[in-house]
């Protein structure tokens, strides 16, 4: 029983990391900007020859993740002539850390998202416009999120391994399907927030697939947060995004499919069916929104798009795609580079 618990406290943290900032990954160079609590962590790639009438991109991690977690779509981006930017909220990164306790109890999902905002809007004052948008995760969901309160507008959105706007409550279900030990182990760590992926097992078991290399586990490990923010998860469980309203909030609509949804085919997290209810969703709330003469934009049907695994398709303002093989980290997992290559293509047709 035991063995299959993967019981260990090695990889739990219970205060603030010290010592000096990591060096910042290669191709990337780092950035702080100053909010009211504390610096956060912005890494930057630009590009050597920057392609003409391409707008910047911001990444946003999700839960346990960092700006770190991009490093390898930032220097591909660059290496097509994108710049693109990624921000670490407070508790993870290089950015500012609350304390254990504060971290856990008292960080909300508006506090994140106003991390997040902070970078976004330091973006656009570097760049001198309107960004395109790129969430993971849990920074997905903050993605939406952000949209549909109004709090910034954008060129484009694509969203990765999402959390869907509509809650999450199947997410984490699917986690404790998954997990059996899920929560008696939560209750032996004493409702430490990283129970779920204390041990390398468990990380590769919910973030990865199967091919995913023991070296690069371990050092993806490194850089994950100490603690996490119940609140974050907690804020998502059910609906917190109009997907009108966040539709409405991403400009340029009529040049372009403005939203991507893309994920993994091995995603353990937010499977298929999520995926696609999602996809759902916005291609619903599009067509309403075109119906109603709120975008000004044609709404054309789904129509089946050439690209790696033949499982892509366009239509009602959506571009949906698949990572065939990838797990729930689809940007660092080993096909990380097919992910790489329809984001890119997603940027290049707004």
């Amino acid at each position: 029983m035991f063995d299959s618990l993967y019981l260990s406290f090695q990889y739990l943290y219970w205060s603030r990391p010290s010592g000096p900032p990591a060096p910042a990954p290669d191709g990337t160079t780092r950035k702080f900007i100053s909010t009211p609590k504390g610096d956060l962590e912005i890494l930057v790639a630009k590009p050597a020859n920057p392609a003409p009438g391409t707008a910047p991109v911001v990444f946003l991690h999700g839960g346990m993740g960092s700006a770190w977690v991009w490093h390898e779509y930032m220097r591909f981006l660059a290496a097509h002539g994108i710049t693109s930017y990624a921000v670490s909220a407070r508790g993870h990164g290089e950015s500012w850390h609350p304390s254990y306790l504060r971290m856990l109890y008292t960080t909300s999902k508006r506090d994140l998202s106003d991390d997040f905002l902070a970078g976004i809007k330091a973006v656009q004052d570097w760049e001198g416009g309107d960004v395109v948008l790129v969430g993971h995760s849990s920074g997905g969901g903050l993605s939406q999120f952000l949209l549909s309160e109004g709090d910034v507008t954008v060129q484009g959105l694509a969203l990765l391994g999402s959390i869907p706007g509509s809650g999450s409550v199947a997410v984490n279900d699917n986690w404790t399907r998954l997990d059996r030990w899920f929560n008696l182990r939560l209750l032996l760590h004493f409702g430490h927030s990283n129970s779920p992926l204390s041990h390398p097992f468990l990380v590769k078991q919910v973030f990865f697939s199967d091919d995913y290399p023991e070296t690069k586990l371990a050092d993806f490990m490194s850089h994950m947060s100490r603690y996490e923010a119940f609140g974050w998860p907690l804020g998502m469980l059910f609906q917190f995004v109009d997907p009108k309203k966040a539709l409405l909030n991403i400009k340029g609509w009529g040049v372009g499919n403005r939203l991507l949804i893309m994920a993994g085919t091995e995603d353990k997290l937010m499977t298929k069916p999520i995926q696609k209810q999602s996809a759902e969703t916005y291609r619903t709330a599009f067509s309403e929104l075109v119906r109603e003469a709120a975008l000004e934009a044609k709404d054309e049907p789904i129509y089946n798009t050439p690209g790696e695994g033949d499982m892509d398709n366009i239509g009602h303002g959506v571009q949906f795609a698949w990572v065939p093989g990838a797990g729930h980290h689809l940007q660092n997992d080993t096909a990380w580079e097919v992910g790489a290559e329809k984001l890119l293509e997603f940027l290049r047709q707004l």
